[in-house]
Protein backbone atom coordinates (compact mmCIF):
# COMPACT_ATOMS: atom_id res chain seq x y z
CA UNK A 1 0.00 0.00 0.00
CA UNK A 2 1.09 3.29 -1.18
CA UNK A 3 2.18 5.95 1.85
CA UNK A 4 0.15 9.00 1.63
CA UNK A 5 -1.65 8.48 -1.61
CA UNK A 6 -3.77 10.50 -3.79
CA UNK A 7 -6.20 10.00 -6.28
CA UNK A 8 -6.78 6.60 -8.05
CA UNK A 9 -4.05 5.37 -5.80
CA UNK A 10 -6.22 6.38 -2.34
CA UNK A 11 -9.25 4.69 -4.12
CA UNK A 12 -6.93 1.93 -4.23
CA UNK A 13 -5.54 2.21 -1.04
CA UNK A 14 -9.08 2.52 0.53
CA UNK A 15 -9.90 -0.45 -1.34
CA UNK A 16 -6.84 -2.86 -0.31
CA UNK A 17 -7.64 -1.12 3.76
CA UNK A 18 -10.70 -2.47 3.63
CA UNK A 19 -10.10 -5.86 2.53
CA UNK A 20 -7.75 -6.11 5.68
CA UNK A 21 -10.09 -4.47 8.08
CA UNK A 22 -12.60 -7.01 6.80
CA UNK A 23 -10.36 -9.91 7.09
CA UNK A 24 -9.68 -9.95 10.53
CA UNK A 25 -11.53 -12.44 12.41
CA UNK A 26 -12.51 -10.75 15.56
CA UNK A 27 -13.62 -7.18 16.99
CA UNK A 28 -10.14 -6.88 19.08
CA UNK A 29 -8.47 -7.89 15.68
CA UNK A 30 -10.05 -4.86 13.65
CA UNK A 31 -9.37 -2.49 16.01
CA UNK A 32 -5.90 -3.36 16.13
CA UNK A 33 -5.22 -3.64 12.79
CA UNK A 34 -7.06 -0.25 12.01
CA UNK A 35 -4.52 1.87 13.83
CA UNK A 36 -1.48 0.23 11.69
CA UNK A 37 -3.67 0.93 8.73
CA UNK A 38 -3.98 4.94 9.82
CA UNK A 39 -0.14 5.55 10.13
CA UNK A 40 0.13 3.44 7.13
CA UNK A 41 -2.46 5.68 5.24
CA UNK A 42 -3.11 9.07 7.08
CA UNK A 43 -0.74 11.82 5.71
CA UNK A 44 0.79 13.20 8.86
CA UNK A 45 -0.20 10.31 11.06
CA UNK A 46 2.79 8.88 13.77
CA UNK A 47 0.85 7.37 15.82
CA UNK A 48 -3.18 5.72 16.62
CA UNK A 49 -5.02 4.76 19.12
CA UNK A 50 -8.80 3.97 19.71
CA UNK A 51 -10.48 4.56 22.65
CA UNK A 52 -14.04 4.42 24.23
CA UNK A 53 -15.36 7.29 26.10
CA UNK A 54 -17.77 6.75 28.26
CA UNK A 55 -20.10 9.63 29.99
CA UNK A 56 -19.13 10.58 33.63
CA UNK A 57 -15.22 10.94 32.26
CA UNK A 58 -14.19 6.88 32.09
CA UNK A 59 -11.80 6.27 29.33
CA UNK A 60 -10.42 3.12 28.35
CA UNK A 61 -7.84 2.09 25.42
CA UNK A 62 -8.80 -0.15 23.04
CA UNK A 63 -6.19 -0.18 20.44
CA UNK A 64 -2.79 1.48 20.17
CA UNK A 65 0.73 1.73 18.06
CA UNK A 66 2.99 2.26 20.75
CA UNK A 67 2.55 2.88 24.82
CA UNK A 68 2.45 6.86 24.39
CA UNK A 69 -0.65 6.65 22.42
CA UNK A 70 -2.04 3.62 25.39
CA UNK A 71 -0.72 6.60 28.17
CA UNK A 72 -2.50 9.86 26.29
CA UNK A 73 -5.59 8.02 26.33
CA UNK A 74 -5.90 6.27 30.19
CA UNK A 75 -8.18 8.34 32.30
CA UNK A 76 -6.34 10.73 34.96
CA UNK A 77 -7.36 10.84 38.98
CA UNK A 78 -10.00 13.26 39.75
CA UNK A 79 -11.66 12.17 36.27
CA UNK A 80 -9.75 14.83 34.05
CA UNK A 81 -9.94 14.49 30.40
CA UNK A 82 -7.18 12.80 28.57
CA UNK A 83 -7.19 14.36 25.52
CA UNK A 84 -8.21 18.30 25.66
CA UNK A 85 -11.03 17.97 22.80
CA UNK A 86 -12.86 15.10 23.23
CA UNK A 87 -15.88 16.49 24.96
CA UNK A 88 -16.80 17.50 21.30
CA UNK A 89 -16.97 14.44 19.92
CA UNK A 90 -20.51 14.07 21.61
CA UNK A 91 -21.48 16.57 19.10
CA UNK A 92 -19.23 16.54 16.29
CA UNK A 93 -18.28 13.42 14.52
CA UNK A 94 -14.11 14.94 14.03
CA UNK A 95 -12.33 16.89 16.52
CA UNK A 96 -8.70 18.50 14.73
CA UNK A 97 -6.12 19.52 17.79
CA UNK A 98 -3.76 21.87 15.72
CA UNK A 99 -1.16 22.07 18.59
CA UNK A 100 -1.67 20.54 22.17
CA UNK A 101 0.86 23.98 23.61
CA UNK A 102 -1.18 26.85 21.79
CA UNK A 103 -2.51 27.31 25.23
CA UNK A 104 0.74 27.11 26.83
CA UNK A 105 0.21 23.13 27.14
CA UNK A 106 0.29 21.26 30.67
CA UNK A 107 -2.39 18.65 28.95
CA UNK A 108 -1.70 14.92 28.36
CA UNK A 109 -0.94 15.31 24.91
CA UNK A 110 1.66 17.98 25.17
CA UNK A 111 3.57 16.23 28.30
CA UNK A 112 3.86 13.16 25.54
CA UNK A 113 5.61 14.96 22.73
CA UNK A 114 2.32 14.70 20.54
CA UNK A 115 1.87 18.31 19.55
CA UNK A 116 -1.38 17.44 17.06
CA UNK A 117 -4.25 14.69 17.27
CA UNK A 118 -7.02 13.90 14.89
CA UNK A 119 -9.78 12.27 16.11
CA UNK A 120 -13.15 10.34 14.17
CA UNK A 121 -16.17 8.95 15.81
CA UNK A 122 -16.45 5.31 15.03
CA UNK A 123 -19.35 4.37 17.09
CA UNK A 124 -21.89 6.48 19.17
CA UNK A 125 -24.74 6.05 21.20
CA UNK A 126 -26.31 8.18 24.58
CA UNK A 127 -23.41 6.35 26.69
CA UNK A 128 -20.31 5.66 25.23
CA UNK A 129 -18.26 6.48 22.10
CA UNK A 130 -15.74 4.99 20.14
CA UNK A 131 -12.67 7.14 18.65
CA UNK A 132 -9.79 6.57 15.91
CA UNK A 133 -7.28 9.36 17.07
CA UNK A 134 -3.76 9.97 15.16
CA UNK A 135 -0.93 11.83 16.52
CA UNK A 136 1.80 13.49 15.19
CA UNK A 137 4.61 14.96 17.29
CA UNK A 138 4.89 18.20 14.86
CA UNK A 139 1.97 20.96 15.61
CA UNK A 140 -0.53 21.55 12.75
CA UNK A 141 0.11 17.94 11.11
CA UNK A 142 -3.27 16.99 9.67
CA UNK A 143 -5.26 19.61 6.99
CA UNK A 144 -8.73 18.89 5.56
CA UNK A 145 -6.89 16.89 2.80
CA UNK A 146 -5.87 14.36 5.66
CA UNK A 147 -9.53 14.70 7.92
CA UNK A 148 -11.51 14.05 4.99
CA UNK A 149 -9.22 11.07 4.60
CA UNK A 150 -9.72 9.84 7.80
CA UNK A 151 -13.43 10.22 8.06
CA UNK A 152 -13.71 8.03 4.49
CA UNK A 153 -11.22 5.63 6.52
CA UNK A 154 -13.01 5.06 9.68
CA UNK A 155 -16.10 4.84 7.17
CA UNK A 156 -14.44 1.04 6.42
CA UNK A 157 -13.41 0.97 9.60
CA UNK A 158 -17.41 0.89 11.32
CA UNK A 159 -18.26 -0.71 8.55
CA UNK A 160 -15.44 -3.79 9.74
CA UNK A 161 -15.82 -3.56 13.36
CA UNK A 162 -19.95 -4.28 12.78
CA UNK A 163 -19.27 -7.01 10.56
CA UNK A 164 -16.69 -8.66 13.07
CA UNK A 165 -18.76 -7.95 15.94
CA UNK A 166 -21.90 -10.09 14.39
CA UNK A 167 -19.96 -12.58 13.26
CA UNK A 168 -18.17 -13.11 17.17
CA UNK A 169 -22.08 -12.85 18.40
CA UNK A 170 -23.25 -15.43 15.88
CA UNK A 171 -20.01 -17.79 16.77
CA UNK A 172 -21.26 -17.51 20.43
CA UNK A 173 -24.76 -18.13 20.07
CA UNK A 174 -23.86 -21.44 17.83
CA UNK A 175 -21.45 -22.36 20.57
CA UNK A 176 -24.14 -21.58 23.19
CA UNK A 177 -26.68 -23.31 21.42
CA UNK A 178 -24.57 -26.17 21.22
CA UNK A 179 -23.69 -26.65 24.54
CA UNK A 180 -27.34 -26.29 25.92
CA UNK A 181 -28.55 -29.17 23.86
CA UNK A 182 -25.69 -31.42 25.54
CA UNK A 183 -27.11 -30.29 28.85
CA UNK A 184 -30.65 -30.44 27.67
CA UNK A 185 -29.75 -34.16 26.14
CA UNK A 186 -27.78 -35.22 29.88
CA UNK A 187 -31.08 -34.02 31.82
CA UNK A 188 -33.27 -36.41 29.54
CA UNK A 189 -30.94 -39.35 30.48
CA UNK A 190 -30.66 -38.68 34.23
CA UNK A 191 -33.85 -37.70 34.99
CA UNK A 192 -35.64 -39.88 32.57
CA UNK A 193 -37.64 -36.85 30.78
CA UNK A 194 -38.37 -35.79 27.49
CA UNK A 195 -36.79 -32.82 25.50
CA UNK A 196 -39.40 -30.04 26.57
CA UNK A 197 -39.14 -31.22 30.14
CA UNK A 198 -35.42 -31.07 30.17
CA UNK A 199 -34.90 -27.80 28.95
CA UNK A 200 -37.60 -26.36 31.46
CA UNK A 201 -35.73 -27.94 34.27
CA UNK A 202 -32.63 -26.02 33.15
CA UNK A 203 -34.57 -22.93 32.84
CA UNK A 204 -36.07 -23.03 36.35
CA UNK A 205 -32.81 -24.18 37.96
CA UNK A 206 -31.01 -21.26 36.13
CA UNK A 207 -33.65 -18.64 37.78
CA UNK A 208 -33.51 -20.64 40.71
CA UNK A 209 -29.66 -20.27 41.16
CA UNK A 210 -29.16 -16.85 39.13
CA UNK A 211 -27.34 -18.16 36.83
CA UNK A 212 -27.28 -17.88 33.20
CA UNK A 213 -28.62 -20.72 31.30
CA UNK A 214 -25.36 -20.86 29.15
CA UNK A 215 -23.33 -20.99 32.14
CA UNK A 216 -25.29 -23.74 33.63
CA UNK A 217 -25.17 -25.27 31.03
CA UNK A 218 -21.51 -25.84 30.77
CA UNK A 219 -21.48 -26.42 34.20
CA UNK A 220 -23.44 -29.70 33.68
CA UNK A 221 -21.85 -30.82 30.92
CA UNK A 222 -18.49 -30.03 32.36
CA UNK A 223 -19.99 -32.23 35.65
CA UNK A 224 -21.03 -35.31 33.22
CA UNK A 225 -17.56 -35.22 31.42
CA UNK A 226 -15.78 -35.38 34.75
CA UNK A 227 -14.29 -32.30 35.18
CA UNK A 228 -16.04 -30.61 38.06
CA UNK A 229 -18.73 -28.38 39.17
CA UNK A 230 -22.89 -29.04 39.97
CA UNK A 231 -25.51 -31.07 38.48
CA UNK A 232 -28.74 -28.84 37.57
CA UNK A 233 -30.71 -30.58 41.22
CA UNK A 234 -27.56 -29.84 43.34
CA UNK A 235 -27.74 -26.55 45.11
Amino acid sequence: MPRFPVGFELAEALTAAARQLHATGTPDKTLSTAVELTVRLLPGAEHAGISEIQRGSRFRTLAWTDEAVRFAAESRPGGREPHPDWDRLWTAPVVRTDDSEADGGGNVLSRLGLRSALSLRLRADRRRLTVLTAYARKPHAFDEDATRLGRLFTAHVSLALDASTVREQLTEAMRTRDLIGQATGILMERLDIDAAGAFDSLVKASQRENVKLRDLARRIVDANTGSGGRGVNER
